[in-house]
């Protein structure tokens, strides 16, 4: 009996031990699958070219450098987590900001603030009007809603609702409108 269960724990231990090495399961593996993530991470990142997962590469190197000094699979997460949260939410801002900083408006955005004349009369009750902005016309309609400006009057646009402008006639250099 002595025998059988000497050779028992020796089928045991072999399960646990191969090669003189202690089996470790998956936690042997972490830095592995960090480094997967991130490889993934990165692939995404360059295949969108939108800041959309840079944030979480960083975050994976992080954890990926943790597994490897030997950081428990929680620390890792939670190094992951944070580390990508923080770079998220404070760097974000700055990197959108630096990276669209040469982005060309649109022919709608560069027109709110311009300055145009009135070819139709404008009149929101008709629903009629048309101003010249920039050699194009564009059909208009006032801020106010029972409001009319009439023809070869300068306006201003203050935005854009669709395709129409909406307008206000140009101040004075005194401060009245005309």
């Amino acid at each position: 009996m002595l025998f059988f269960h000497h050779y028992s724990m020796m089928n045991t231990t072999a399960n646990f031990f191969r090669k003189g090495e202690k089996r470790m399961g998956i936690t042997a593996y972490l830095p592995v699958y960090w480094l997967i993530a991130l490889v993934v991470f990165l692939v995404i990142e360059a295949a969108t070219l939108g800041l959309a997962t840079i944030w979480f590469a960083g975050g994976a190197l992080v954890a990926l450098i943790a597994a490897m000094c030997g950081a428990g699979i929680v620390i890792q997460i939670v190094l992951f987590l944070v580390v990508s949260l923080v770079l998220l939410f404070f760097t974000r801002p700055f990197a959108v900001r630096f990276l669209n900083k040469d982005t060309l408006k649109t022919n709608v955005d560069r027109v709110v603030g311009m300055e145009g004349v009135v070819t139709e009369e404008i009149s929101n009750l008709a629903g009629t009007g048309k101003v010249s902005l920039g050699g194009n016309m564009w059909t208009a309609r006032t801020e106010n809603e029972g409001g009319t400006i009439p023809v070869d009057a300068v306006v201003t646009v203050l935005r854009v609702e669709g395709v129409k402008l909406i307008v206000k006639v140009k101040e004075k250099e005194g401060g009245n409108e005309t």
